[in-house]
């Protein structure tokens, strides 16, 4: 399957567009997925059989083949702040966000993450569902950042046990350390 023949795609109207690119960061390649709504999805380690799987799924579920397009206005943004968070120079993520990947108390887990847990700063998977007004929901929150379609940019690497233990992360857990390093919440990673 060519991802990159555009021309089959020039009738889809742009409601219906999905357009991705691939971004280089500390922590690996990220594929970034755009919808006209906004940012639909982040894929880590976006290495070629990682992007096709992830690419399948979004046709599937989005109902529309997603097209390479780096340089879409529809990514332009994302990539942007994407880099410029990677770079240090940026804490905030200020983007339009597609959550049409994800319903119900995932997605009621993930805003409240996303508006209530700044940079630099952890939240314990009980806290956080304490947030949403499940307080004994620990597990159904940790559940719920394991499906995080927007990682990164929806910040599930914030949220740990409050034993002090990292928590897992649908990144690799070396992807997290590397997360919370670079928002100064832990030490950079020796080696």
């Amino acid at each position: 399957m060519d991802h990159h023949e555009q021309d089959e795609h020039g009738a889809v109207p742009d409601e219906q567009r999905v357009v991705w690119a691939v971004v280089v960061t500390g922590i690996g390649p990220l594929l970034l997925a755009a919808t006209p709504e906004g940012l639909v999805n982040v894929v880590f380690h976006a290495t070629d059989a990682i992007r096709e799987r992830a690419l399948d799924r979004l046709a599937s579920r989005l109902g529309t083949e997603p097209v390479e397009a780096p340089g879409s206005p529809l990514l332009a943004e994302a990539i942007r702040q994407v880099r410029a968070y990677f770079a240090g120079e940026r804490q905030d993520f200020e983007l339009p966000l597609d959550w049409s990947l994800i319903s119900g108390f995932n997605r009621q887990v993930l805003r409240e993450l996303a508006s209530g847990v700044p940079y630099g700063t952890v939240v314990g998977y009980g806290d956080l569902a304490g947030r949403v007004g499940q307080p004994g929901a620990a597990q159904a929150v940790g559940a719920a950042m394991g499906a995080n379609p927007l990682p990164v940019v929806v910040p599930c690497h914030r949220v740990v046990e409050s034993d002090g233990g990292i928590g897992g992360f649908g990144g690799g857990l070396e992807a997290k350390r590397r997360l919370l390093a670079l928002e100064g919440v832990l030490p950079e990673p020796l080696f």
